[in-house]
């Protein structure tokens, strides 16, 4: 489990950091941060998929990602009683992503290329260093293996230092590069774990939705990001997973329904049916809400649970009926899986805490996201 999740320099996060238990719930007024920490977990995990310099690019590139205000605030600039303002610049810039957990802790920090030789890719991000470490707080006797630059070094299983990489790309991350099974097992076995973190954000319920369609069935232990193995997925469940739960999640949110999955010639496709209907309706014939509660249900019962889960605004086109039964649903699935849940129902927030979920409250002051009234846990990045 991720006991702590450190954000520096990206967008509003100017310097957060945040203590997580099983179950967490980030709520918090429009523009208060959620959307930018939802996306800062993003690129944590698209470090283990090699591909974080194309998703800050995405985003803009590394310029339009950073905190835009100053290094640091001043006392007066907090009392209100001096402008913000630009002060003298005293570290470099950087955006910085890292989490301790029970066993593992990872940081990574990114910064500027350097103007030469010059280069048409001049506005990528380049890494600058990295860490992973045991225990909660990265100190100088815990470290498994470091970057600083091109150059990466492990502990052998004697506790020695072994140099790996003399001249590691700016843009690839020695959780990639680097993971091997006998010199270095704690970057692989993190690598595969970040990779495994699981994302569901706004399924698609529209008419041309690929999970309103039938489709080719085969095995389907996770459900897709988009929702579009949704029957396959459902029958997986069926057949290696938690049918009993399945089934107790549907009539929880509609009384007396049962979600069947019909197969012919090898497509699959999911019908309803409901008390006092002659016949099961079709995916194609559900209401958008009712096939988002859906697609919810069999995210979260995946018969292959993911070590993180995370949900960001999956009230969105629900009736508030269906709140109460999915903050059931998401404190059934958070006893598999680690889950945070980014919202801004305050029923569905209020349900989460009722289930033993811990509140993230965020707040923005001169443009900085806060956490309020949470103690900071022990937190150190690595050195350059």
């Amino acid at each position: 489990m991720i006991t702590t999740l450190a954000i520096a320099g990206y967008r509003s996060l100017r310097d957060v950091r945040i203590g997580l238990e099983q179950l967490n719930v980030v709520t918090g007024a429009n523009g208060s941060g959620k959307s930018s920490l939802y996306r800062a977990l993003r690129l944590l995990a698209d470090i283990a998929q090699g591909r974080v310099i194309q998703s800050l690019a995405l985003e803009g590139g590394l310029q339009s990602t950073l905190w835009a205000g100053p290094e640091a605030f001043s006392r007066g600039m907090l009392q209100g009683v001096q402008p913000v303002q630009g002060v003298a610049r005293k570290g470099p810039v950087s955006l910085k992503l890292g989490f301790a957990g029970e066993d593992y802790g990872y940081a990574i920090d990114l910064g500027l290329p350097p103007p030469v030789p010059p280069s048409a890719f001049s506005g990528d991000p380049e890494i600058k260093a990295e860490s992973l470490w045991t225990g909660a707080v990265l100190g100088r006797n815990n470290v498994f293996a470091e970057r600083v630059g091109p150059s990466v070094r492990v502990r052998d299983e004697k506790g020695r230092w072994a140099q790996v990489f003399e001249n590691l790309a700016g843009f690839d991350s020695m959780l990639t590069h680097c993971s091997d099974p006998r010199e270095a097992p704690e970057l692989l076995a993190l690598r595969e774990r970040m990779r495994g973190w699981r994302f569901y954000d706004h399924f698609r319920t529209d008419a041309g939705a690929p999970a309103r369609a039938r489709q080719i069935g085969t095995y389907t232990p996770v459900l897709a990001s988009d929702g579009a193995d949704f029957p396959a997925a459902v029958q997986t469940i069926r057949e290696i997973g938690d049918e009993e739960g399945f089934d107790e999640a549907v009539a929880d949110a509609f009384p007396g329904s049962k979600i069947e999955v019909a197969v012919a010639d090898g497509y699959f496709e999911v019908v309803m049916r409901q008390h006092g209907l002659l016949r099961p309706l079709r995916t194609a014939e559900l209401s958008d809400g009712t096939l988002r509660y859906l697609l919810l249900v069999t995210a979260l019962l995946s018969p292959r649970p993911p070590a993180l889960m995370i949900l960001n605004e999956p009230e969105a086109s629900l009736h508030p009926d269906l709140l109460r039964p999915l903050a059931r649903l998401i404190a059934r699935a958070a006893r598999r899986s680690q889950t945070i849940v980014v919202s801004h129902a305050d029923e569905l927030v209020l349900a989460l805490t009722g289930e033993a979920g811990k509140r993230i409250l965020l707040a923005k002051r001169l443009g900085e996201t806060l956490v309020e009234g949470d103690e900071l846990p022990g937190w150190q990045w690595p050195v350059r």
